[in-house]
């Protein structure tokens, strides 16, 4: 027996989740990056529409990916939407993807090669549109979140954060407790994490009888960090203005009071409540100021996007029943809410993410037909003169191994060393005495041909810790 959504209840949550990122980023905004504790009871100042952020324009543009490609995503389809309409938001981590993506260097191998952001916030903060179109699929909102997340945070705790919360606001759809949401998120991440220590530790705080000023301090103590969009003391702060805050406008002002990212930990937070409690669960006064309307960003690239949270909520629904139906086996949108008698059994299953999270992010993955093939770059994606790196090719289908015939070409001048079959993939060595700055490599299959890129050691440039990438030109 499925989960079952109501389409109405259904459209309900979704609607409630989008007007609640507008309110929480906007709640937010105008404190983003201090670090000390604000004392904020309402907007301050008050608006009289939505600010823009980057937290919901860059999940519109995933809407879009699914409007344009279909509910059976490929990284190649990431790729193509960022770099069409988000290659101007070129800071922090966004800018290692570029950097990367136009280096020829695709996912997963795109989101950590000399990226020092693979901790922050970039990707926690558009988890919202993979659990309303995964609603009551936790594990599959998560392995979506993981997909998104490698091409800017992979092997990071950003990446953790996002599979996290996507995975607690698809449970949201259908169950409310707390306790038990956050369990169910921390069930899809390492438990080695410090993102899954700073919840369990935010948690603590709050059952322990432990004060919201000294929860706070406590947080900051343990887990603070100079970059105040590092993502592991931002996700204590939404833990602890979820728990502490007595009502709606409490519970983000106390997310957004421990001040750091605070238009992520608003934004976040108000998606969750809204998915929780429906659009009568959003106070007036929070909603009249901010309005139904979508402004964004002006680095954004222009696109048919949603003009308004009602249009937004719509379309998401309509990609929603699409995606249930094409990729979840555990849950459907109907004409009323049923619940399977073990519902918590559903909810907590992750051997989906669990497998995702022990995937090679050293590595570029291309699609041949339904078949992915795999360049795993064994550390970084580089080759240096005169010395023998060794090269590994896995072919997957449906995340089993295959064991293809595969022809490998090499640049001109490059020799091949001792080729073999090793357990589930194929191993060589490269040799060569004078790489260019960029290499192109080409697998060979039956079904077709992929091409992956190697950069010369001599190429790379150093890039301080903390820097946006380098634009090259």
């Amino acid at each position: 027996m499925k989960i079952k959504l109501s389409r109405s209840e259904y459209y309900d949550k979704v609607l409630a989740c989008w007007l609640g990122k507008n309110i929480g980023g906007t709640l937010g905004t105008p404190y983003e990056g201090q670090k000390f504790v604000h004392c904020l009871s309402y907007f301050d100042p008050v608006p009289d529409k939505p600010l823009p952020n980057d937290d919901l324009d860059f999940q519109l543009v995933w809407l879009k990916m699914l409007e344009d490609k279909g509910v059976k995503v490929e990284f190649s389809h990431f790729v193509e939407h960022w770099l069409k309409y988000l290659s101007n938001h070129w800071y922090a981590e966004y800018s290692f993807c570029l950097y990367n993506l136009q280096r020829g260097l695709r996912p997963p191998i795109s989101g950590t090669f000399q990226n020092y952001f693979v901790d922050e916030m970039g990707s926690p903060i558009r988890s919202e549109i993979w659990a309303c179109v995964a609603p009551g699929d936790p594990q599959l909102a998560a392995s979506m979140a993981w997909m998104d997340s490698c091409l800017d945070h992979a092997g990071g705790e950003g990446q953790y954060g996002e599979m996290f919360w996507a995975a607690v606001e698809s449970a949201a759809f259908v169950i409310k407790d707390p306790e038990t949401l956050i369990d169910i998120g921390l069930s899809m991440i390492p438990t080695s994490s410090n993102i899954y220590r700073v919840i369990k530790e935010a948690v603590w705080c709050y059952k322990s009888g432990m004060k919201w000023d000294a929860a706070r301090e406590h947080i900051v103590t343990l887990f603070g960090h100079h970059q105040p969009c590092n993502a592991i003391p931002n996700h204590g702060f939404i833990i602890l203005g979820w728990l502490y805050g007595k009502d709606y406008g409490d519970k983000l002002c106390k997310a957004v009071n421990c001040g750091y990212d605070t238009d992520c930990t608003g934004a976040t937070l108000g998606s969750l409540l809204g998915i929780l409690n429906g659009t009568a669960g959003i106070p007036e006064e929070w909603l009249k100021p901010v309005g139904k309307e979508i402004i964004l960003v002006p680095l954004t690239g222009q696109f048919n996007h949603p003009k308004t949270v009602e249009e937004l909520a719509e379309r998401t629904v309509k990609v929603g029943e699409k995606f249930l139906k094409e990729n979840s086996q555990v849950s459907e949108i109907g004409d009323e809410n049923e619940t399977p008698p073990n519902l918590l059994s559903i909810l907590f299953r992750n051997e989906k993410p669990m497998k995702l999270l022990c995937f090679d992010v050293h590595s570029a993955v291309e699609k041949v037909g339904d078949i992915d093939v795999v360049l795993h770059y064994n550390g970084e994606p580089i080759v240096r003169d005169g010395v023998e790196k060794i090269l590994e090719v896995s072919i997957l289908k449906d995340g089993a191994p295959l064991k293809k015939d595969i022809e490998v070409v090499l640049p001109n001048g490059w020799k091949m060393t001792n080729p073999e079959w090793k357990i589930d993939r194929w191993q060589f060595g490269v040799l060569t005495e004078n790489a260019e700055d960029r290499n192109e490599i080409k697998v060979k299959l039956v079904e077709g041909e992929v091409s992956y890129t190697i950069l010369s050691a001599k190429s790379i440039k150093m890039i301080p810790a903390a820097q946006s990438a380098p634009k090259e030109g």
